[in-house]
Protein backbone atom coordinates (compact mmCIF):
# COMPACT_ATOMS: atom_id res chain seq x y z
CA UNK A 1 0.00 0.00 0.00
CA UNK A 2 2.83 2.38 0.86
CA UNK A 3 4.23 2.20 -2.67
CA UNK A 4 0.83 2.95 -4.20
CA UNK A 5 0.50 6.20 -2.25
CA UNK A 6 3.92 7.38 -3.39
CA UNK A 7 3.22 6.30 -6.96
CA UNK A 8 0.01 8.34 -7.01
CA UNK A 9 1.70 11.42 -5.59
CA UNK A 10 4.59 11.18 -8.03
CA UNK A 11 2.54 10.32 -11.12
CA UNK A 12 2.79 13.80 -12.73
CA UNK A 13 6.55 13.83 -12.17
CA UNK A 14 6.96 10.37 -13.66
CA UNK A 15 4.86 11.31 -16.68
CA UNK A 16 7.11 14.30 -17.34
CA UNK A 17 10.18 12.11 -16.90
CA UNK A 18 8.81 9.71 -19.50
CA UNK A 19 8.47 12.64 -21.89
CA UNK A 20 12.21 13.28 -21.49
CA UNK A 21 12.21 16.32 -19.21
CA UNK A 22 15.19 16.76 -16.86
CA UNK A 23 14.52 15.66 -13.27
CA UNK A 24 14.57 19.19 -11.80
CA UNK A 25 12.12 20.53 -14.40
CA UNK A 26 9.87 17.48 -14.03
CA UNK A 27 9.71 17.94 -10.25
CA UNK A 28 8.84 21.63 -10.47
CA UNK A 29 6.26 21.20 -13.23
CA UNK A 30 4.76 18.12 -11.56
CA UNK A 31 4.43 19.94 -8.23
CA UNK A 32 2.78 22.89 -9.96
CA UNK A 33 0.37 20.50 -11.68
CA UNK A 34 -0.73 19.17 -8.28
CA UNK A 35 -0.87 22.66 -6.70
CA UNK A 36 -4.41 23.69 -7.64
CA UNK A 37 -6.23 20.43 -6.79
CA UNK A 38 -4.43 20.05 -3.47
CA UNK A 39 -4.99 23.68 -2.44
CA UNK A 40 -8.66 23.65 -3.43
CA UNK A 41 -9.32 20.44 -1.51
CA UNK A 42 -7.53 21.72 1.58
CA UNK A 43 -9.24 25.11 1.40
CA UNK A 44 -12.73 23.63 1.16
CA UNK A 45 -12.08 21.21 4.00
CA UNK A 46 -10.55 23.91 6.22
CA UNK A 47 -13.33 26.41 5.56
CA UNK A 48 -15.87 23.78 6.52
CA UNK A 49 -14.38 23.60 10.02
CA UNK A 50 -14.11 27.37 10.60
CA UNK A 51 -17.65 27.74 12.03
CA UNK A 52 -16.92 24.85 14.36
CA UNK A 53 -13.63 26.45 15.45
CA UNK A 54 -15.33 29.81 16.14
CA UNK A 55 -18.33 28.34 17.96
CA UNK A 56 -19.14 29.79 21.38
CA UNK A 57 -22.45 28.03 22.06
CA UNK A 58 -23.28 24.81 23.85
CA UNK A 59 -20.70 22.09 23.29
CA UNK A 60 -18.04 24.55 22.10
CA UNK A 61 -15.52 23.24 24.65
CA UNK A 62 -15.46 19.96 22.70
CA UNK A 63 -15.88 21.29 19.16
CA UNK A 64 -13.25 24.04 19.17
CA UNK A 65 -10.21 21.86 20.00
CA UNK A 66 -11.37 19.21 17.55
CA UNK A 67 -11.77 21.74 14.74
CA UNK A 68 -8.37 23.26 15.56
CA UNK A 69 -6.67 19.88 15.32
CA UNK A 70 -8.40 19.01 12.04
CA UNK A 71 -7.53 22.37 10.46
CA UNK A 72 -3.90 21.99 11.62
CA UNK A 73 -3.76 18.50 10.15
CA UNK A 74 -5.11 19.70 6.82
CA UNK A 75 -2.55 22.50 6.69
CA UNK A 76 0.35 20.19 7.59
CA UNK A 77 -0.69 17.53 5.08
CA UNK A 78 -0.95 20.19 2.37
CA UNK A 79 2.57 21.40 3.13
CA UNK A 80 3.86 17.82 3.08
CA UNK A 81 2.19 17.12 -0.24
CA UNK A 82 3.31 20.29 -2.00
CA UNK A 83 6.80 20.80 -0.56
CA UNK A 84 8.21 17.77 1.22
CA UNK A 85 7.23 14.99 -1.21
CA UNK A 86 8.75 16.73 -4.27
CA UNK A 87 11.89 17.40 -2.22
CA UNK A 88 12.08 13.72 -1.29
CA UNK A 89 11.80 12.84 -4.97
CA UNK A 90 14.76 15.11 -5.70
CA UNK A 91 16.87 13.87 -2.78
CA UNK A 92 16.21 10.16 -3.38
CA UNK A 93 15.69 9.80 -7.14
CA UNK A 94 16.88 6.19 -7.19
CA UNK A 95 14.11 5.16 -4.79
CA UNK A 96 11.32 6.53 -6.98
CA UNK A 97 12.91 6.40 -10.43
CA UNK A 98 11.29 4.89 -13.48
CA UNK A 99 14.07 2.31 -13.83
CA UNK A 100 13.41 0.91 -10.36
CA UNK A 101 9.62 0.64 -10.85
CA UNK A 102 10.13 -1.10 -14.21
CA UNK A 103 12.18 -3.79 -12.50
CA UNK A 104 9.35 -4.41 -10.06
CA UNK A 105 11.41 -3.44 -7.02
CA UNK A 106 9.23 -0.51 -5.91
CA UNK A 107 7.12 -1.96 -3.08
Amino acid sequence: MRGNIFAWRFAPIRDLERQGKPLQDAIIEGALTRLRPVLMTALVASLGFVPMALNTGAGAEVQRPLATVVIGGIISSTILTLLVLPALYKWFPSRFSLRRSKKGLNT
